[in-house]
């Protein structure tokens, strides 16, 4: 039988639920680091849902074509503040209103100039990152026969361009120098990886 009690106090109870979901969330979320080094494990879902900033404006402001891929090492930034962040400053004072618009105009600024400083700096990144993501799935151990690293780089190409270490960012400036000398550009040596399988 219908109980009236039974049923409000339920729906309290979801209602009270929500709220405390609501704020358990908000709170959860913690400032983005204005450079964020992406971890094993990382997405762009997961970095989104940490950060609260959205995966199309991390994608937007580190030039990433394909927000399913990105590899561990590479530098992203979050050029934007945190929902959590931004929901105190909202008021409906009219002091409140400017003070909070001036924040706004602030954090847009910001983002112009970090979008801009991350395009030139990362314009090969998305070819660059597709290059890594086919070689070795970014792991600076991959080996295939005497092909090893982020690049694959033969034991030829490793005594010219470098990156016979385990580190990171040598095999990626290795890389980048075989590919500068062979093929120009990132975007061509994709190009030509995609027409043959390997570059």
């Amino acid at each position: 039988m219908f109980n009236i009690k039974k049923t409000l106090t339920i729906a309290a109870g979801v209602a009270g639920a929500f709220a405390f979901g609501g704020a358990h969330a908000s709170a959860d979320t913690t400032t983005a680091p204005s450079d964020y080094v992406v971890q094993s494990g990382d997405t762009l879902n997961k970095l989104s849902a940490k950060y609260g900033v959205s995966v199309d404006t991390i994608a937007t402001n580190n030039n990433i074509s394909n927000v399913n891929l990105i590899i561990v090492g590479q530098h992203l930034s979050f050029a934007t503040a945190t929902k959590a962040a931004a929901t105190p400053a909202q008021s409906t004072t009219t002091e409140a209103a400017a003070t909070s618009t001036t924040t706004t105009t602030t954090t847009t600024t910001t983002t112009t100039s970090s979008a801009t400083t991350t395009s030139i700096t990362g314009s090969n990144s998305a070819a660059l990152n597709a290059l890594i993501a086919r070689e070795s799935g970014g792991n600076v151990n991959a080996t295939n026969g005497q092909y090893y690293g982020l690049g694959q780089l033969s034991a030829q190409a490793r005594a010219i361009y470098g990156g016979n270490s385990a580190d990171y960012n040598d095999q990626l400036n290795a890389m980048k120098a075989y590919i500068a000398a062979r093929y120009g550009t990132a975007e061509n040596a994709w190009a030509h990886s995609q027409a043959t399988g390997w570059y």
